[in-house]
């Protein structure tokens, strides 16, 4: 019998209702498609935000459909984001046969899986995935751009940026695989406070400088410490395609939260 991860945050992140979620991400797609350079090469790896969908969606879709051109040629996600209810050391695989979402259920791909859980850091805890958002989130993004893929969730708790780093030089692939990072920016701070932070995380990020990321300024810090550490020795760069906060898509500004997204060629 299959073993099936159910959603656990529709109704609260993103809508129930499949055809409510769909026409939602349609419609943030819709709107990014039109800020996209008609010669920009597509991404090998992307940072995402993974707030719910009214907040973070808007930017996260910056990233994503940037994917369209090259949407039959992905037959593998792998999808890192950070684990905020189980503490947890190294990388957590997940041994379910399927991560259901409202618009249909996404396969894991456990070759890749039993292969990366050799490393020594890599292990399998379904306990981190079974209320984890910060993956979920970015599942029906990846369903409304991809064709058929299957997926290699990993939930990132205390690691290092070269035991990060190792798994994505495991999991690399070629063309056919994507590697995705989900993980917001600051927290809590005003408007203005957090536009300055979230600019210097940005240029960070976009000089791959992993000593320069931390939990204070970005939350799944160590997934993407390890995605800037494995772009700087592979010769990859990065950039931002989008940065705003919860005060410019649906919050008020006196405590808003950072969102980034960005693209390594």
């Amino acid at each position: 019998m299959s073993s099936i991860r159910p959603p656990a945050v529709a109704g609260m992140f993103y809508p129930a209702d499949g055809r409510e979620l769909q026409a939602m991400v349609a419609e943030y797609l819709r709107e990014a498609e039109a800020r996209v350079p008609a010669d920009e090469p597509p991404p090998k790896a992307i940072i995402v935000p993974h707030a719910g969908l009214v907040y973070s969606g808007p930017v996260a879709a910056s990233a994503y459909v940037r994917l369209l051109p090259i949407r039959d040629r992905i037959k593998r996600v792998v999808l890192l984001g950070p684990s905020h209810r189980v503490p947890l050391r190294g990388l957590a695989a997940s041994s379910a046969d399927y991560f259901d979402t409202p618009l249909g259920r996404i396969p894991l791909d456990h070759q890749s899986i039993a292969r990366v859980s050799q490393l020594p850091q890599v292990h399998i805890l379904d306990q981190a995935h079974a209320l984890e958002h910060s993956l979920e989130v970015q599942l029906p993004f990846l369903q409304m751009v991809l064709g058929d893929f299957e997926l290699v969730p990993l939930v990132v708790g205390d690691a290092s940026p070269e035991e990060v780093a190792e798994v994505l030089e495991t999991l690399w692939g070629g063309p056919e695989t994507l590697i995705v990072v989900s993980s917001d920016l600051s927290h809590y701070h005003d408007y203005e406070t957090a536009r300055q932070m979230d600019t210097a995380t940005s240029q960070a990020i976009e000089a791959l400088q992993p000593e320069r990321i931390h939990g204070e300024n970005a939350c799944g810090a160590r997934a993407v410490d390890g995605l800037l550490y494995f772009a700087r020795q592979h010769g990859l760069s990065g950039e931002t395609v989008d940065l705003r906060n919860s005060g410019d898509t649906a919050g008020p500004r006196d405590q808003v939260v950072g969102y980034g997204a960005y693209v390594f060629h």
